[in-house]
Parts: structure tokens; sequence; C-alpha cells
């Protein structure tokens, strides 16, 4: 569904993307870790059109889409959930929730509202209340439910977990493992490296703008090298993923 090739983008002078390399699949998670800095954010950025990339494509379906603006990709089946500023706080969940579904045909917006709502019962029951007043991981949940009313194919989730209690983080992930299960393919990047190769179809870890190592989730966790310089302690067997850069030996990202 995704392929990223070559991949260079920054900001200004600096550039933070050096030919990074990834595929999505439908119906597949990709976790997206490393350590602070690594470039995983603006991997995000330049794959939905918020950062311009200097070199390399981005192909979605085959179609080349690089540097594509985001409301095209939006349209073409991509959305973005970013990590903060992603819901209108001043409006109730149904408003949030309506004004994402103004991309999908009038005759088809009520039956994307209703179909994400029953997803997301607690929403349903609280759709009269103003999104700033919920608790973090609700407001993720909101976040996560105006992405899907748009219909897309493909969502890029920059740090789902970020600011949650455990409790939340285990609705939040519950909740990427049923989008999965709609066939909706998943990119993300998360801080909580552990919890996010456990779930994902497989993973890149980042360092210095580089790919470093890829392979599926668990290959990822059980490798000794990932374990050690990412994840915070050793792995326990070896696994087939494959390195492509030297790492920074930077602090982990847990």
């Amino acid at each position: 569904m995704l392929e990223v090739a070559a991949l260079e983008a920054g900001y200004d002078d600096a550039l933070i993307l050096r030919g990074v390399d990834l595929v999505a699949q439908a119906e597949q998670i990709v976790a997206i870790v490393g350590p602070n800095g690594a470039g995983k954010s603006t991997l995000l950025k330049a794959v939905y059109g918020l950062v311009r990339p200097r070199a390399g494509t981005v192909r979605l379906d085959g179609d080349d889409v690089t540097g594509e603006r985001a409301d095209r990709l939006t349209r073409r089946g991509m959305n973005l959930v970013p990590q903060v500023d992603n819901v209108f706080p001043t409006l109730t969940i149904a408003e949030n929730l309506h004004v994402s579904a103004l991309v999908v045909a009038r005759a088809r917006r009520q039956d994307a509202i209703d179909r994400v709502l029953e997803l997301f019962p607690l929403l349903a029951d609280r759709r009269r209340q103003q999104a700033g007043s919920l608790s973090g991981g609700q407001r993720k949940l909101v976040a996560l439910a105006r992405a899907l009313v748009s219909q897309p194919r493909l969502l890029l989730l920059d740090e789902p977990s970020a600011g949650l209690s455990p409790m939340a983080i285990d609705l939040v992930f519950e909740k990427l493992a049923e989008i999965r299960a709609l066939g909706i393919g998943i990119v993300m990047v998360e801080q909580n490296a552990r919890r996010a190769l456990g779930l994902a179809d497989t993973g890149l870890v980042l360092d210095m703008g580089r790919n470093a190592y890829s392979g599926t989730g668990r290959a990822l966790l059980g490798d000794p090298r990932v374990a050690e310089l990412y994840l915070g302690g050793s792995g326990r067997t070896a696994s087939s993923s494959t390195s492509t850069s030297t790492p920074s030996g930077m602090n982990p990202a847990t």
C-alpha cells in the first residue's frame, strides 16, 4: 500500500531523514521506533506532505504522491493523527466527527460517523461532551475516531500512547488491533517501543535519520542488538532482522 524509497527531508538547512526506506501493507501494523531525534515524526510528516521531501519517493497504491498536499492525500485514503493538537477542544465529540466527515460525500457522511461510533461506544455515550473536557486517553480515542471518519485505508499515528496512563494505553492499543482487523493499514511512531513491536506485524528502527534495523515485530523484540541499544535491555534470542546502518548509541526510546 505504501512504499517509501530513499526519502530525504528536513527543516531549513538541517537534513533529518537521510535515505529512509519503508514498506507498509494493508491490514498490517508497522511500528517505527528509535532514539529521540532519529527522524521518526519527520518521516510521517514527509510521507503526509507536511514536510517537503528533498529526495526520494513516496508511493501510495503504486502512485507517486511525493510531496502531495495533505488534504489530497486524505482524499486518496491516507490520514495522520498527530501527537498533539489532534482534536478541536471547544467542540463536542459529535462536532469533531462531523468536521472530519466533510471530506466524505454528503450522502455517506452520517453512515461514516455511525460506523465509527460503533467502534468507539464510549464516545457514542458522550457525543455531546466537549472534547477538551475528556481525559487524555479519551481525547486520543476522539483523535483516532476523527481520522477513521474520513474512511482511510492507511493511518499514520504519531506517538499514540504519549502521556497516557497504563489503563489508557491498554485501551488505545486494543483499538489499534481492532482497526487493523477492519483491513486498515497502520504506520505508527511510538515511544513505548516494546509495546509497539509486540503489537506490530513489522518494525523499523530509525537512528540518525537512517534505517538501522528492520524485521517482524517479534524478531526485533528478540534481537539482542536492538534490545540493548533501543529497548533498555538484552534480548533473549537472535532474530532474522537486518541492519542497514551503524546505530548511534543514543538514549533508547522505551
